[in-house]
């Protein structure tokens, strides 16, 4: 018996795939030789990232609590995982030689923020059906790249299970979240207040703008 909702999950999921040339940094994390500077931006540039999505979320989930409770759900959920994954961001920060004054005079890059701020823009113009379904398709590969580097920071740079927490927050999978993603996108498309047009091309620009996030760290010195 098919599933509309996890069977359309499935393919944008596989459609919207990054290529793997599109990440120039994951892979030199990976075998160890990213330079300690490279970690410590990723860190300072998650500081920004994560308040901002968190926020985002809750709006969504504001603006969808009414007319789509099923998002809501959805989002409140992400906004929670946001507020703990940036409770384990500060271990690796110091793991990563980051000190309070550098956190707090760091000037964050533009190809690292045109991520979040595309988010912000979702949260303020998008169906919340269309953008459930875009940001599982981009969590795929972010899970997959968190999972790459908490190994690789144990094996190769010597970081702790503490200083890898925030990068084992995001690679374990969350069935719950699964769950919810499923419900608000069948329930998107038996309202028809889901268009699978806006949700794909939205998917696209995030994973153009996570790509942009990585190779704007890959050229710190």
């Amino acid at each position: 018996m098919t599933h509309p909702a996890r069977d359309l999950l499935t393919t944008t999921t596989a459609e919207l795939a990054p290529d793997p040339q599109s990440n120039p940094l994951v892979p030199r994390i990976a075998d160890g030789t990213a330079p300690r500077p490279a970690l410590a931006g990723l860190a300072l540039e998650q500081t920004w990232v994560i308040p901002a999505d968190r926020r985002a979320f809750l709006h969504l989930a504001e603006r969808s609590a009414t007319t789509d409770p099923e998002a809501a759900a959805f989002f409140r959920t992400l906004a929670e995982g946001e507020a703990l994954a940036g409770e384990r961001l500060d271990a690796f920060a110091r793991a990563c030689g980051v000190d309070e004054a550098e956190a707090a005079s760091y000037e964050p890059l533009p190809g690292c923020q045109a991520y979040p701020a595309y988010v912000a823009w979702l949260a303020l113009n998008a169906s919340p059906a269309d953008v459930v379904l875009a940001l599982t398709a981009n969590f795929s590969a972010w899970g997959g790249y968190c999972s790459t580097i908490a190994e690789a920071l144990r094996d190769h740079y010597g970081f702790t299970d503490e200083a890898c927490g925030f990068f084992d927050f995001f690679a374990e999978p969350s069935p719950e979240l699964e769950s919810q993603a499923t419900v608000a996108v069948q329930a998107g498309l038996d309202g028809g207040r889901l268009d699978e047009t806006s949700a794909h091309r939205y998917g696209r620009l995030l994973q153009t703008y996570e790509a942009m996030f990585w190779n704007a760290l890959s050229v710190t010195p």
